[in-house]
Parts: C-alpha cells; structure tokens; sequence
C-alpha cells in the first residue's frame, strides 16, 4: 500500500467526516445552484449591480431631503416624542448647514454638497423613506447587507451571484473595492455566509496588485503554468478514486481562475487606454476626488468585463469617522460629499454614455440616516445622532424610472410616514430588476430554506421603468 492509498483509505473514517463537513461549502464552477427552478421567472432588467455604500450614514436632511420647519425652530427643542437614539444625548432641533436647490426636470431638491450628483437627477429615483431596523452601526450594516442584523447570513452580493452565476471567465462574479474602509461588521458584510464560498466577494484593496502580473514576464508564466498542470494531475490521480468528487473540483478550479487573474488584474487595473477627458470626468486628476473616483472607474471596467455585483467603499479621509458625523457635521459632510460627488456623477454619465447604464443597477446610501437633533450644540460641534425610522437611498439605471421622488418623511424628517420602503423591500426591488423572484431564490440550510428576504420583502413598483 503506498502511503497516498494508506491517507484516501483513513479519509473513510472520522477525519473523512469533518473533511467532508468543511469541503461542503466548495462547489465546482459553473455548477447550478440547489435553488428552486423557478426563481428567474422575470425577464431581467439589470445585468450587473455596482453599490456605492455610504458606510456611516449620511444625513438625509443634509442631502437629499430638505425640511424647512428645522430652519423656524433652530436650537428649540423638538415638538414631537422621539425614540431614544443610540446615544440619547441632544433634544434641540439644528437646521441644516447647506442651501437645497431644485434640480432637473424633475425638480429634486439637492444639497450645495452634491453640485455634480445634483446635475444627474433625471437618472435617478430618489427614495426619501427608507426605513431599517437597527440604529447600531454593525447591526444596521449586518441589516442592509443581508437582511439579518446578526452576522452569518450571505450578503446581496453573494445572493446575487448566487442566483445569477458569473458572465467573466477571468474575473470573480462578486467585488469589493476596498479605498481604505472596512465597515464596522467586517468582511461578514459581504460575505458568502451559509452559501457556498465561491460567492463570496473578493476585496481588491487600495494601492495594491491582487495578483501577480505574468504578462510581461513569460518565463514566470511558463513557470506558474507548469505548476498548475502538475497540481492538476495529481488532484484528477486523487478525484478519480473519488468518482469526481465535486468538492474537490471546485478547489482545482479556483486555482485555475486564480491563475486566469494574473493576466486579466494587470489589464483591468491600467488605465492608458482611458481619455484625459474620461479621467477628469472621475475626478481622477484633482487630490480630493483621485481615491473614489480611481474606484467609481474600475467599478466601470469592472462591469464591462462582466463581474455581476461590484460593490465600493468610501476613502479614508483624515480625522473622519466615516460618514457617521457625531460631531462638526457641517465641516465633516462637506468633505465626504467633495470626496464622492464628481466621480459618482461620472460614472453616471460614462455608463450612459456607453451604453451601459440601462443593464446597470447602482444603488447609493448607508446604513441608516440621522436625527433631526443636534448633539451637544451648546459645544458648537453640530452633529447629528442615528436614525432608522426615514432616511434617503437612491437607485440610477438597470430598470429604475428615471427622475422619480418617492416616499416623504415627516416635518422634521425623522419618520417615514408616506409609502415607507424597508430595507427588505429595497432588496427585493433590486432581486427584481436583476430577474429574479426574492420569494423564490432560497438555499437550504439547516432545515430551512433561508432567502435574503427571509419572510418579508415587497417589490416597490413605482419606482420601476
């Protein structure tokens, strides 16, 4: 007996179960997903999903939803019974910093923060009454990303390549563009969960490589090829004992996508072949913009060359906590608008300009958004606490009925209080325009078919072309 005969033979036993147990979550690529067969019944609007999350919560009555009443009763307390927040501290209503101009055919009232978004409305629904149900920031960011306020679950993007399977052949169907922000929740937010690991997202981080370049270096693609095919006939010696186990394939063909990577990456990430004026459009050439904008390109790139669902996360900006302005909000949203606002709008416009943007699905906001009340205003450092109960998150493309305003919050804007959109709600809509039934797209786990809806979720139809 040689001594690889002796270890397939032991796998039979109790090591062979727990090897067995942690192969499970590997499927081999290209191979149909265990979900119900009709989960496509819609005809697909959207191809590809790029997510321009705003980790921190941005305030919606400093962007997107203007409320003249803060302005009257500015450093009053608040007329109405409120919640207690997450830090409870504050009771005085603070009127927004920024002028609101109308914008578009559609007249959407815009904060001066956004001048360049402002100018893209008509492609946008703008959706003033989203509603969550977590006001902590790791909870909420669980919450919006898979639909569970606690960690474990699949993320919409893992849903979505789940249901939908990849168009590139060289590029992982699921990624995040990493610009030096992790959220609060970790890789969880966009991870595989209970499904199989092949739909997690891929982080493509900040000012690195994710692999090799072997383009230019032929000896060492000869060299790395060489080692490919070596490791693929001693795993086909091992898989055929097995009568091709399928978990062991899936292996073998990550390796081999991970070596299709080292020609695409280089390819994808140069950016020679892009106009000056297409690089100015980003924002690429000015200090502020150069970081998002560099990802709001290759998010582009990204889905030209057929990645599913691209996901972005927002600079580091120094001294900043995200967008989770607790204090000195009138300085801090500026300069996390300024950092944003011209590459978001340039993409807009080069997907349009492309033709790209009606098979395209962006979608833009955070967690949560924030309170009407100032924290410690008596201080003068202006910031506004968490606020789940109405907040703003826009959609553009990919199916979306363009220059649409739909829901409203209250007076002061804290509640939604005119058709109220879930974030349940939000991820069916978004399952929808990609062709896929939310009540439909299930995975069986423990028992249980488990969907990223889990019981809830309705298609908002009026914002849909």
């Amino acid at each position: 007996m040689t001594r690889r005969e002796a270890l397939f033979r032991w796998a039979n036993g109790f090591g062979g179960l727990a090897l067995f147990g942690l192969l499970a979550s590997c499927q081999p690529r290209g191979a149909q997903p265990p979900a119900r067969s009709d989960h496509r019944r819609r005809v697909a609007r959207a191809r590809h999903v790029i997510f321009l999350y705003m980790d921190g919560g941005p305030s919606q009555i400093d962007t997107f939803d203007p409320k003249p009443r803060l302005a009257k009763e500015h450093g009053l307390p608040i007329k109405m019974k409120t919640p207690a927040t997450q830090f409870n501290i504050g009771d005085k209503v603070m009127k927004s910093p920024y002028e609101f101009r109308r914008h578009g055919e559609c007249g959407a009232a815009v904060s001066e923060i956004f001048p360049n978004m402002a100018t893209c409305v008509d492609e946008m629904a703008i959706i003033r009454s989203m509603v969550s149900d977590h006001s902590e920031h790791t909870a909420a960011n669980f919450f919006l990303h898979t639909g569970s306020g606690m960690p474990g679950r699949p993320s919409l993007g893992a849903w979505v390549t789940y249901g939908l399977g990849t168009e590139s052949d060289d590029l992982p169907a699921f990624v995040v563009l990493d610009s030096g922000l992790i959220p609060l929740g970790g890789a969880d937010c966009f991870g595989n969960g209970f499904l199989p690991t092949k739909f997690q997202g891929t982080v493509f981080r900040r000012g690195t490589t994710p692999v090799a370049d072997v383009r230019r270096r032929e000896l060492s693609a000869v060299l790395q090829r060489a080692k490919l095919e070596l490791a693929g006939e001693l795993n086909r010696a091992a898989i055929e004992p097995l009568a091709g186990t399928s978990e062991l394939e899936a292996v073998i063909a990550n390796y081999e996508l991970a070596f299709r990577m080292q020609t695409a990456i280089p390819d994808l990430l140069e950016f020679r072949g892009e106009s000056r004026a297409t690089l100015a459009s980003y924002g690429i050439d000015r200090k502020e913009t150069e970081t998002f904008g560099r990802q709001c390109l290759l998010a582009r790139r990204l889905v030209e060359r057929g990645v599913r669902f691209v996901q972005l996360l927002p600079p580091k900006l120094p001294e900043h906590n995200r967008w989770d302005q607790h204090s000195h909000l009138i300085e801090h949203h500026r300069t996390n608008a300024l950092a944003v606002d011209k590459p978001i709008a340039g993409l807009i416009r080069d997907l349009r300009r492309r033709g790209l943007l009606e098979q395209t699905l962006i979608v833009w906001g955070g967690e949560f958004g924030r309170t009407p009340m100032a924290q410690e205003m008596a201080a003068g450092k202006n910031g506004r606490d968490h606020n789940p109960f109405g907040f703003t998150m826009w959609m553009a493309g990919g199916g979306i009925k363009p220059g649409t305003i739909y829901g409203e919050t209250d007076e002061y804007g804290y509640y939604a209080v005119e058709n109220p959109v879930h974030v349940h709600d939000l991820h069916a809509t978004i399952l929808h325009l990609l062709g896929i039934d939310h009540e439909q797209l299930t995975y069986r786990y423990g028992g249980r078919d488990f969907r990223l809806t889990d019981v809830y979720g309705d298609v908002v139809e009026s914002i849909l072309a």
